[in-house]
């Protein structure tokens, strides 16, 4: 990740239920703030409000998908795969492993245009 997100943030957002449940829904499939609103049941507000800050904090990824009628709405991933936490005399470290998200060719294209 570039820039470490702050642990505290990390943990705060570990402990938040609807945090949670945002990457449990998301782990395997991507999935709309409104699917998210309705599997979860949670408002649609709370679900951009967690979803900003997992973004933020590397644990989610965001897609943009574009509509015929020039709008466009997110579709979300969970990045977390694994997450360590670590003791140290200057206080806790966390390790995040990421897990690749998005299709397969979208990731090669987004390869290809960083070279």
């Amino acid at each position: 990740m570039g820039n470490e997100p702050d642990t505290d943030e990390i943990l705060a957002l570990l402990d938040d239920s609807y945090a949670q449940e945002i990457l449990r829904r998301t782990r395997d499939d991507a999935m709309s703030a409104k699917e998210l609103s309705e599997a979860c049941d949670i408002s649609i507000s709370t679900v951009y409000r967690r979803a900003e800050r997992l973004v933020d904090c590397g644990l989610l990824a965001e897609r943009r998908v574009p509509q015929p009628d020039g709008n466009h709405y997110s579709m979300y991933e969970a990045r977390l795969d694994e997450l360590t936490v670590r003791l140290t005399d200057d206080g806790f470290e966390i390790t995040v492993a990421e897990r690749a998200t998005g299709h397969l060719a979208d990731r090669f294209t987004e390869m290809w245009e960083g070279l």
